[in-house]
């Protein structure tokens, strides 16, 4: 390979730094993040050469395990920082089915500063330390956008759903990160593996999972969503810190220690108003009783906050999701491989779900888990015979419910994969149940909005997503997602905008965020920024058409899906 340059170039007008990070010209500098910086070197080591993607991923990103929009993700944010325009390039070109050229002209640094007379020590390049004010948006319609966006890392794995984006430290501004009503609310910090073998670190997060899962089926409690108490792990939050996060009246906490067959589960349940234990307790097993520490745990939960269940709610509790450790192991490392949602890692995931159904073929949460991928892989066009694929998707969901009725994740599934069919009413029925089996599943609340979304009930979608975020307010990409679009369909395009941008800064690749967006600010006539979104959709899918919009945006109202291919014609979406 090329080396990727360490030392200033100009490509073009911009001054290169990579060792600082920067680009600058004129009077503006720009931080690159380091991904960024790597790929538009590479890019300028091979000026005029067409490089693919597949050269990008080996050289740049040797060889790690990315996500399909990793490389067009870096590209976009090259343009914007470069003000380049996809469509009429100046810098970097994309070639269809090939790869990606720089046609800009590079120089070296020393080279053009000597015969310049632009001594560089006069210039010198900000300190890494400063803080760079850009305005948001450049206000010329020939000059396009510049937006710093300083993501660390990108492992995407999808444009639909769910469930394995990555999410920040801190929740969102949508919306208040309380719950509403008057239950007690109670947070489950993902409990510590403490055995030397850190390969064991899934049995605690097995165990964390299974107890949220668990009380989030009471109707008399509130719980936080595993996406939101995912954001508590590896850092020792004080309680005080931890209600004033989250407006928490409890807080379970835990830790998990493994010898050989021998299991030690420690667990202390604290009043965060008071701030001191309610309840602790010890529990000492053997593997093949791991399974059901959670069920112990929880009873033990619901008995020291004095809780009310009802019949139902105390029959969900007394069922094992499985009885077969060696199948349970199997669905649990599928859990933890699936979160990065690669194609790689989605069929490792399904190999480890098929084992374990192998083993326990009556694992019903195997079923629902093993269909989500098969409907995943429907979405993204992984498979060549999707109709079969989505086929087997619902044979499978079908099949997760009728083994096991008794836990959120097989409904949700169901629903899912409904939708994914277009089958809009059975999809919403099955979410529905979800949140029947389980009040506090924010991913149910989630799927319905997004079903509702679809139905033309925006109000109905405004109400389900707000529920979900006060259940997960460390949600993912999916949430603002779903609620911009309701407010663009009831016509609030000023919230649709705001909302989908925050959306949009969560995942750069979501191509149904672009959709939407652009649709909103051609809805507001905001041209340059509608034209601009459009000309990275069409990056990231180039079969995005209006023609291919209307076919398969799963739209019912008619005039509902009549206004939004308007507003992409007017922000300029090809017809075909």
């Amino acid at each position: 390979m090329n080396s990727i340059i360490l030392e200033r170039i100009y490509i073009d007008d911009w001054l290169v730094s990579p060792p600082e990070g920067l680009i600058s010209r004129d009077e503006q500098t720009i931080r690159l993040e380091p991904k960024a910086m790597a790929v538009l070197t590479y890019l300028a080591s091979r000026p005029g050469e067409v490089i693919t993607r597949e050269e990008l991923e080996k050289d740049v990103w040797r060889g790690a395990v990315i996500g399909y929009d990793a490389v067009t993700s870096t590209i976009i944010k090259l343009r914007k920082a470069l003000q380049d325009n996809a469509r009429k390039p100046r810098y970097i070109a994309t070639i269809p089915k090939r790869g990606y050229q720089l046609i800009a002209r590079v120089s070296s640094a020393t080279e053009v500063d000597s015969a310049t007379r632009r001594p560089t020590s006069d210039q010198p390049l900000p300190d890494k330390s400063e803080n760079i004010s850009l305005p948001r948006w450049l206000s010329s319609r020939k000059s396009l956008l510049v937006i710093l966006l300083a993501l660390l890392a990108i492992s995407i794995f999808s444009v639909g759903l769910i469930k394995t984006e990555q999410t920040d430290e801190t929740p969102l501004k949508t919306q208040a990160n309380t719950f509403q009503g008057t239950s007690a609310r109670l947070v489950v910090i993902p409990f510590k593996n403490i055995s030397d073998n850190s390969k064991q670190n899934y049995v605690a997060d097995a165990i964390t999972t299974d107890i949220i899962i668990d009380l989030s089926r009471l109707s008399a409690l509130q719980i936080f969503d595993h996406h939101t108490s995912d954001n508590f792990r590896n850092f020792d939050f004080s309680n005080l810190e931890i209600r004033k996060k989250l407006n928490a009246d409890y807080v379970l906490k835990g830790t998990v220690w493994q010898s050989g067959n021998n299991i030690r589960v420690n667990v202390q349940l604290i009043n965060l108003d008071a701030g001191y234990n309610i309840w602790a307790n010890r529990y000492d097993v053997t593997k093949n009783d791991l399974f059901s520490v959670h069920q112990l745990v929880a009873t033990g939960v619901i008995s020291a906050l004095d809780i009310k269940t009802n019949k139902k709610e105390r029959y969900r509790l007394s069922q094992h999701a499985t009885n077969n450790l060696i199948a349970y192991d199997y669905f649990q490392k599928g859990q933890q491989v699936s979160k990065s949602g690669t194609r790689v890692s989605l069929e490792l995931a399904s190999e480890l779900y098929r084992n374990a159904i192998k083993i326990d073929p009556g694992y019903g949460r195997a079923y629902g888990a093993l269909a989500y991928i098969l409907a995943t892989r429907y979405r993204r066009g992984w498979t060549d015979n999707p109709m079969e694929t989505i086929d087997r998707a619902l044979s499978m969901a079908k099949q997760g419910v009728e083994l096991d009725s008794n836990i959120p994740h097989t409904y949700w599934s169901l629903g899912y994969v409904y939708f994914m069919k277009k089958e809009l009413d059975n999809a919403k029925y099955a979410a529905e149940q979800s949140v029947k089996v389980a009040p506090s599943y924010a991913d149910g609340y989630a799927l319905l909005a997004l079903i509702n979304n679809n139905l033309g009930n925006s109000s109905d979608a405004i109400e389900l997503i707000k529920k979900a975020i006060s259940l997960n307010p460390y949600y993912t990409w999916d949430y603002p997602f779903n609620l911009g679009v309701a407010y663009y369909f009831s016509g609030q395009l000023d919230k649709a905008i705001t909302t989908l941008e925050e959306a949009q800064e969560r995942n750069e690749s979501a191509i149904p965020v672009k959709l939407y967006l652009a649709a909103s600010y051609a809805g507001d006539n905001q041209l340059d920024k509608a034209e601009w979104t459009i000309s990275e959709l069409e990056i990231l899918s180039p079969s995005a058409t209006l023609l291919h919009t209307e076919k398969t945006i799963p739209i019912v109202k008619p005039e509902f899906k009549l206004r939004l291919l308007q507003d992409l014609r007017k922000a300029g979406m090809s017809e075909n």
